[in-house]
């Protein structure tokens, strides 16, 4: 699944009117030079954040935008949404019967609905305030991904260290989801 950079700049764009507060409006400009946004860009995203109710406006001098809400009140999810980006992972048509010519779907098509889900209940679970605030919980790539260099797929997952402290391999399951499960 790739965000595109409508997404991702809505996203960034409201975290910096977050980060700012909603004493004074800000403009457009002001944005566009800190994120190194197109103006005409932000333009067309805060017509659509405007009409989703996640920022107003206040015209006239010193006018610009604002959170309509409270951060705590924004998840990341709306403001994709807002902005008419996808969070899906398939190239299923919303309303088709499957993805491929004939109409159904390809062999993967569950996975990649599956991971669409998941990513937008973490955006969903996401919100501004948590963004602001440095409160996410990465996954620590290195513990949950061992890297695949001189593996085979076919070989046994890579042991590493559990929380406790001793060493840790799949169990029943294996790969990447065998090593979130033991976390």
């Amino acid at each position: 699944m790739k965000l595109s950079t409508k997404g991702r700049y809505a996203v960034m764009a409201m975290v910096d009117l977050a980060l700012k507060g909603c004493d004074d409006p800000t403009s457009l400009c002001e944005i566009s030079d800190r994120q190194e946004i197109s103006l005409s860009y932000l333009e067309q995203l805060f017509a659509k954040l405007r009409r989703a109710g996640l920022v107003r406006s206040v015209r006239g001098p010193g006018g610009g935008y604002c959170l309509a809400r409270d951060c705590c009140d924004i998840p990341i999810a709306d403001i994709i949404v807002a902005v008419d980006e996808p969070i899906r992972a398939t190239r299923c048509v919303p309303g088709k019967a499957g993805c491929q010519t004939k109409g159904v779907k390809c062999v993967t098509h569950d996975l990649w609905a599956a991971l669409g889900e998941h990513t937008y209940q973490f955006l969903s679970a996401v919100n501004l305030r948590d963004v602001v605030d440095g409160r996410l919980c990465p996954l620590n790539t290195a513990m949950a991904y061992p890297p695949m260099a001189g593996r085979k797929p076919s070989d046994p997952p890579a042991t590493r260290p559990s929380a406790s402290g001793s060493s840790t391999s799949g169990s029943s399951t294996s790969g990447p989801a065998a090593s979130l499960a033991a976390e």
